[in-house]
């Protein structure tokens, strides 16, 4: 009797485990049941604005569901991952620049959230970063920017906006053993307007930034940080082509989920994303100075893992410990 009866308690927890399983499974297959919102760290008209408007657009057709573009700047990112961990819902996905808290351990004290909340789904693009100097510098190349600032120690100034683009210059000062003076700012627009005033001779924004100083000619760009040349600047080479790979760095932009959101959920939307990805979507963000670059969960995770590394070998090297 007492056989029987832990078998029937075996089949009936057997039972009930495949029936979650399967309601687990259905719940994802029907996803999204309501409106899904993607909140930007980044304002109207940013690339990662326009990167979400493009599929947010595409994505609602796919899904039968509005997808609404929800732009949070301010606070270096933490006003939008807030708003997004907060809602504790798998229909708020982030959309972002992983440059937006990669730095956040060696810029903050403490830090409301942690990483584990933010779950890669899909790499959408990388950002096109650009090494931009005014044209009234004479300015032509980083080793003649390297020169100056050696003949010239601490007369040349340039412009911090907090993130993973200033943690890398601040390194490649050091590494170089150079001093040019960071003059820190709030909005990136007014630094590319400063920069074109000469005000500012550095600044490592993302190209969409800089690109009115520069189609005005009161800015010039001597390099892209990124691993390969920009399709709009082919003739630019990059960081490391110059000589200076310290200076390598690919702006990751995508989306993010909420803790716990199944990788079989995740996959599925990267594989709704990468189909929506057609010519025209490609052609406009190429236009808004990025890269289209597809990437499923476990590959955007190993991208953003390795910037991560790359940010801490940085901040070990200036002395600057991770917040806690």
């Amino acid at each position: 009797m007492k056989v029987q009866f832990r078998f029937l308690v075996a089949v009936m927890l057997g039972f009930a485990a495949t029936m979650a399983a399967a309601t687990g499974v259905s719940a994802q297959a029907k996803w999204p049941t309501r409106p899904v919102k993607f909140i930007v760290t980044l304002g109207v008209g940013s690339g990662a604005d326009i990167g979400a408007r493009l599929f947010a657009d595409r994505l609602s057709r796919k899904w039968g569901q509005p997808v609404i573009v929800d732009n949070r700047p301010g606070g270096d990112g933490l006003v939008a991952i807030n708003a997004f961990v907060s809602a504790h819902d798998d229909h708020v996905l982030l959309f972002a620049p992983s440059g937006s808290f990669t730095a956040h351990p060696y810029a903050h004290d403490t830090l409301p959230y942690k990483p584990s909340d933010l779950v890669p789904i899909v790499r959408v693009s990388n950002t096109i970063v650009v090494v931009a100097v005014p044209t009234a510098t004479h300015i032509d190349s980083i080793a003649q920017m390297v020169a100056r600032a050696r003949a010239e120690p601490g007369k040349l100034n340039w412009a911090a906006v907090t993130g993973l683009n200033d943690l890398l210059f601040s390194g490649f000062l050091a590494q170089e053993h150079i001093d040019i003076t960071k003059v820190p700012y709030r909005n990136p627009v007014d630094a590319a307007k400063d920069l074109g005033e000469n005000r500012v001779q550095v600044y490592l924004p993302a190209l969409a930034i800089v690109r009115p100083e520069v189609d005005s000619g009161t800015a010039k760009l001597i390099a892209v940080t990124n691993t390969m040349r920009a399709p709009t600047e082919p003739n630019l080479p990059t960081a490391a082509q110059a000589g200076f790979p310290d200076l390598t760095l690919d702006g990751l932009v995508g989306l993010f989920g909420p803790s716990g959101m199944p990788l079989a959920l995740r996959e599925r939307i990267a594989a709704d994303v990468r189909a929506v990805a057609d010519p025209i979507i490609q052609d406009r963000l190429t236009k808004s100075g990025q890269i289209m670059n597809i990437g499923g969960p476990e590959e955007f995770a190993k991208s953003i893992d390795a910037q991560r590394a790359m940010a801490a070998g940085i901040a070990k090297r200036l002395g600057i410990r991770a917040a806690q």
